[in-house]
């Protein structure tokens, strides 16, 4: 019996029960493959964001606009409007390198920018010239690309020494099949190699004559020995890596396996005759690009989705994808091993025989309970499957091993079906408890009479009570639809003090039982000498266990003797997060009672009397009449004594508003613009005033 006495927040029993049966699901062994599906166009969506209409560079929006394109997200209307005019400075411009030619020319294949003929004709002859000055891989890369995009647009471009252009990228190759980027480097690369035959696939299609047989069988045998350095990993998925390069050169598996099938396939478009390469190394490749699931990179996107495409439609060998849509299958559901065969993009494959070659549980090691299983085609929704029910499969992983045969024979040549696929899943199902006691024993042997029977189906509530001296037993069965014995991942049984203090203890199965016997006199110092009330919980998890539970049973009275002096005390508990920083008691404040106030009749009255000055004024002014012989007729004056009498007018205003609605501070803030703006217009009036009237009393 395992013990494992824990202080522990209240609910992390229960987190960790959760996290085990996640854990749990988890099949190892193989990566789930499936075909691209629509969470890669949405994670496109999300990694490739424009900014003000444009990916950054050249580079990156091609990148973009190409994934779109095979995903079959329309991109292009709202990135020509910022995207063109910067392919016809690119491409006008005499600064541009072949690397900015190549990068604009390709962009402009997806977006059809209104370029012409003639800019086309320019950039071609500076194409053609660097091919004849150079000696890199990347620029005869960049050059045979570009003329090739160039051509694409109804531009006749011939390479016009397609022999010599050939020899000089064949003469960069190395015995092992991989690529050096130029006759001083040292170090060749696999990376490199996609390049090389991507390139000399567009010099084979720009030649002015038909490249020499030959030299295409060359280039056939340097594929072949380049694919003997393929690497693979367990699950029969195969990726190329770099063997020594420097770290700024190194690509990593993802990048260097998409050059390399970018090259091969487009070599394998214009060679005559089949590539020899075998059709579960393409299987594999394209296992390796789907295994990785959906990338975190716009680059890795790319590459995936890029070379993904590519071997959809190739002639070396098409990959056919076996996978199933569902690893988990229900007993209780009655659900179908379903499975699915199509392509790396989810088309159609043609019409073959899935056959479950057999199934074998991971417990088991290898004996098989179900072998050689033809599954049934449903035609209308494209699935091969296989009822379980009848098969008596319990509960548990299996192993399963499919075989693909095609009806047709002239398809072995074109789709690759790998042989055997070896997948992962669960059968899960509600197991029965069975047998469930529990209670408080004086001894290892018992008797039936001291012990309760227990419904694990439900929390219970029961109360026991026990000493030092005593002991507490608990013991269950489980058992599978098929009435044979099941052995959870996780069994624990916990006790919480009134504390928190937690104590837990993983039950052993034993003699087709699980049971468990805590002998109180052993653990009263792993309990801390902590007399009072414990709590019972049971847990039991895994991941083909429909009905995994964890039960409240109870509670148990523990009476444990005094603790000594050195005794060890019960760990210091965490603070709950929920408590320190959640969310604070209410404070309920009770305001101070208002002050009586006169009655509203009086307030209004004394309203009225403040009122009266001014009713007196207005009643002044309409018995003596307004005079205005006094206002200035000029233009200037005019204007200033008009600003007054408004800047006077609207002060008033402020009053009546700051009456009504604005504060002090707001109020004396306007007070004191408008207090600036009526000293100066009103000392230019009264300016006005004092010099009319000393004219009048001169003259």
């Amino acid at each position: 019996m395992s013990i494992f006495p824990l202080a522990m927040a209240r609910n992390l029993g229960l987190l960790g029960f959760l996290a085990l049966i996640y854990a749990s699901l988890s099949i190892p062994g193989a990566a789930v493959i499936r075909p691209i599906n629509e969470a890669h166009r949405s994670a496109a969506l999300e990694l490739f964001v424009p900014t003000h209409g444009s990916f950054g560079s050249l580079e990156e929006t091609y990148e973009a606009l190409r994934t779109f394109q095979i995903l079959g997200v329309e991109k292009s209307a709202e990135i020509s409007h910022a995207t063109c005019p910067v392919i016809v400075e690119k491409l006008e411009s005499s600064s541009s390198i072949s690397k900015d030619l190549f990068h604009a020319l390709r962009v402009n294949s997806i977006l059809g920018c209104q370029i012409d003929a003639r800019t086309f004709e320019d950039v071609a002859s500076k194409l053609q010239a660097v091919i004849k000055d150079t000696n890199s891989l990347l620029d005869f890369h960049y050059a045979v690309g570009g003329l090739l995009y160039i051509k694409d647009q109804g531009i006749n471009v011939i390479l016009s020494d397609g022999d010599g252009t050939f020899h000089s990228i064949k003469a960069l190759s190395q015995s092992d099949g991989r690529w050096r980027y130029d006759s001083n480097s040292a170090e060749s690369s696999t990376y490199a190699a996609g390049i090389a035959l991507e390139t000399i696939a567009g010099v084979v299609s720009l030649a002015d004559k038909v490249v020499d047989e030959s030299k295409i069988g060359i280039v056939k045998n340097d594929i072949v020995k380049l694919f003997d350095s393929i690497k693979s990993y367990d699950d029969g998925t195969l990726y190329f890596d770099e063997k020594h390069v420097d770290a700024s050169e190194y690509k990593g598996p993802l990048t260097t396996s998409a050059s390399v099938v970018r090259g091969v396939t487009a070599f394998a478009t214009v060679a005559s005759g089949r590539l020899n390469i075998p059709n579960d190394k393409m299987l594999g490749l394209a296992k390796f690009f789907l295994s990785i699931g959906i990338p975190g990179s716009t680059k890795d996107l790319f590459d995936q989705i890029e070379s993904l495409s590519r071997l959809e439609n190739n002639r070396v060998s098409i990959p056919l994808i076996l996978s199933l849509p569902s690893t988990v299958l229900s007993l209780t559901s009655k659900d179908q091993l379903k499975v699915e065969v199509t392509t790396v993009f989810g088309s159609a494959a043609p019409p073959l025989t899935v056959r479950m070659v057999q199934a074998s549980r991971s417990d088991s090691k290898g004996t098989p309970v179900l072998e050689n299983q033809e599954l049934q085609f449903d035609s209308e929704n494209t699935i091969h499957y296989l009822d379980i029910i009848p098969l008596k499969l319990d509960v548990g992983k299996y192993t399963l091993i499919f075989e693909i045969s095609l009806h047709d024979p002239e398809n072995t040549n074109t789709y690759a079906t790998g042989g055997r696929t070896r997948l992962m899943a669960f059968v899960t199902g509600s197991i029965k408890i069975d047998k469930a006691e529990i209670g408080i024993l004086e001894s290892d042997a018992g008797n039936s009479e001291t012990l309760q029977k227990l419904d694990l189906s439900r929390d219970s509530t029961l109360s026991l009570s026990a000493n030092h001296l005593q002991k507490l037993r608990l013991s269950f069965q489980l058992i599978t639809p098929l009435g044979h014995n099941f052995k959870p991942h996780q069994v624990f049984l916990k006790l919480r003090h009134e504390t928190n203090v937690e104590h837990i203890f993983v039950m052993e199965s034993s003699a087709r039982q699980f049971k468990i016997t805590l002998d109180f006199l052993g653990l009263v110092e792993r309990f801390y000498y902590l007399s009072g009330k414990y709590k019972i919980e049971l847990t039991v998890g895994d991941a083909a266990m429909e009905n995994s539970f964890l039960r409240a049973l109870g509670h148990v009275e523990l009476d444990l003797p005094e603790p000594p002096e050195k005794a060890a005390h019960p760990p210091p508990q965490p603070v709950d997060p929920y408590l320190r920083f959640g969310p604070k008691q209410e404070i309920s404040h009770i305001f101070r009672a208002p002050e009586k106030r006169p009655p509203k009749e009086l307030s209004l009255a004394f309203l009225a009397l403040t009122l009266l000055p001014f009713v007196g004024f207005l009643i002044g002014l309409m018995r003596l009449g307004v005079n205005l012989k006094s206002f200035p007729s000029s233009t200037v004056p005019a204007a200033f004594s008009i600003l007054f009498h408004v800047g006077i007018a609207v002060v008033l205003l402020l009053y009546v508003l700051f009456w009504l609605k604005l504060d002090l501070f707001t109020t004396l803030k306007g007070l004191g613009f408008l207090g600036v703006f009526l000293v100066f217009v009103g000392h230019r009036t009264l300016s006005y005033h004092a010099s009319t009237t000393a004219k009048l009393k001169s003259s």
